[in-house]
Parts: structure tokens; sequence; C-alpha cells
């Protein structure tokens, strides 16, 4: 199988995703400035979790780049990684709604978390299916933003049962961290 549809279907999806989020955007029946004060942590949610897709969807595109052909556990992999990014609209909505408050903190946590896990076992997979060669185990190397992100999660995850503010500044910070665009795949690619 070619790598079109798996591609097509996976940015259909986070097409979806950002879509459902900004529909559980409520719009104010006040026309002043103010009538946004009460929706600061809705919006805070919702950028944070727009650009986390936002990465997904640019690493997903070059991850992709390195398939030359879609294996069965290719695919079941990637539907695995959109599983957890489909949920990113519900704990992004519970966390905003609720002020940042532990428990919807700590799921938003538990979300990033297997969705960066799911990613790295679509890599592992895609590894494996394309041999010693392959341009993704190349351009991955060491992979120390890939080390580091489920640290920090499981950081914020614990973080948020006290601090819920401090643990969303941890995955605002792991953002930070991804939001620098990654080249190594487009280098491998290049050789």
């Amino acid at each position: 199988m070619g790598k079109t549809r798996l591609e097509a279907f996976s940015d259909g999806v986070l097409a979806i995703v950002i879509t459902i989020m900004v529909l559980e955007l409520r719009v104010p029946h006040d026309a002043s400035l103010g009538a946004l004060s009460p929706l600061g942590g809705v919006l805070l949610s919702y950028v944070l979790s727009f650009i986390y897709i936002g990465i997904y969807w640019n690493n997903h595109h070059h991850l992709l780049h390195t398939v030359h052909t879609v294996t069965g556990g290719i695919l079941w992999s990637n539907l695995h990684l959109l599983f957890w990014l489909s949920l990113v609209p519900f704990v992004t909505g519970w966390m905003g709604e609720n002020g940042f408050a532990s428990a919807p903190t700590a799921a938003y946590g538990v979300v990033l978390l297997m969705a960066a896990l799911a990613y790295w076992i679509l890599e592992r997979v895609i590894i494996r299916s394309q041999g010693r060669d392959s341009v993704l185990l190349r351009a991955v190397g060491r992979d120390w933003k890939g080390r580091v992100s489920p640290v920090l999660y499981v950081t914020g995850i614990v973080v948020s049962l006290l601090r819920p503010y401090a643990a969303a500044a941890i995955y605002a910070f792991v953002a930070l961290m991804w939001l620098v665009p990654d080249r190594r795949i487009e280098r491998a690619m290049r050789k």
C-alpha cells in the first residue's frame, strides 16, 4: 500500500480535531473586550492545544516522508496515535472550562503523554519496517526531545495535583521545545 491514503486520512483526522476544538469556543453575547475575560482559560487551553496539534501534524508529515511501503503495523500504530490526538479536544475543553483545575490538567497531561508514546511507537514500527537502512533511523538518532518530553509530561501530571498552573507551564514548555522545527528528517532525506 502507498502512503497517500495514510497521509490523507491522518490530515483529515487532525483537521477535524482542530475544527472540534474551535467549535467548542463559545462566543460571548456582549461586544465588549471585557466579555472575553471569563474565557481566558478556555482560550489559553485552545491555543496550547492548537500548537500541539500543529506540531504533531508537522512532524507526522516529515515522518511519513521516510515511509516507502505502508504495512499493517504502520496503519495500526498510526491509528493509535490518532486515537490519543482525537481526545485532545475533550481534555482541552475540560481543562479550559474548569480554570486549569487539578484533575482536568492531569488528564490533559495523560493525553499528551500517551500521544507522545504513540508517536514513539509509530516511529519504531516505521524503522522496523524499513530495515537497517531506514532514513528515519538515521534521522532520529538519540532523539533528546523525544526522550525528555515524556519525563516532562509525567512531571506535569504529578505537579498538576498541587499546582495545576505550573503543570500547564510545563506542558507549554514542551510545546515550545518542539515548536522549533526539527530538520533531522529533512537532512537525512537529502543524504
